[in-house]
């Protein structure tokens, strides 16, 4: 199970973190991503994070102001956002995929664990 966490409604040009706890099974051998959906909108990919963390995906669309990290021991991947914008404005979700790598983490077609999703409201 994934279950993130730390979304809320915060002001253009400040910055949410985003928690995405995994239970009930190892997520270490997993790649994990963020993913969000504004409303009418597609599911878009945010960012990906490889099972040994070595490597980090993003959209170009928050490359720079976003990072995604993991810890193991915790059992938990993180979404820091800064410098958010109204565009930001979704429900994100984490996903997990096994021994994802590569580009194809750009895609929410081989994910097989979801989350909830956490809405982020970005006012102007």
């Amino acid at each position: 199970q994934l279950q993130a966490s730390g979304g809320g409604l915060v002001q253009a040009g400040g910055s949410l973190r985003l928690s995405c706890a995994t239970s009930g099974r190892t997520f270490n051998n997993y790649a994990l991503g963020w993913f969000r959906q504004a409303p009418g909108k597609e599911r878009d990919f945010v960012a990906a994070i490889t099972w040994s963390g070595d490597s980090t995906y993003y959209a170009d669309s928050v490359k720079g102001r976003f990072t995604i990290s993991r810890d193991n021991a915790k059992n938990t991947v993180y979404l820091q956002m800064n410098s958010l914008k109204p565009e930001d404005s979704a429900v994100y979700y984490c996903a997990a995929v096994p021994w994802g790598t590569g580009d194809s983490l750009r895609s929410d077609k081989g994910y097989a664990y979801w989350g909830q999703g956490t809405l982020v409201t970005v006012s102007s």
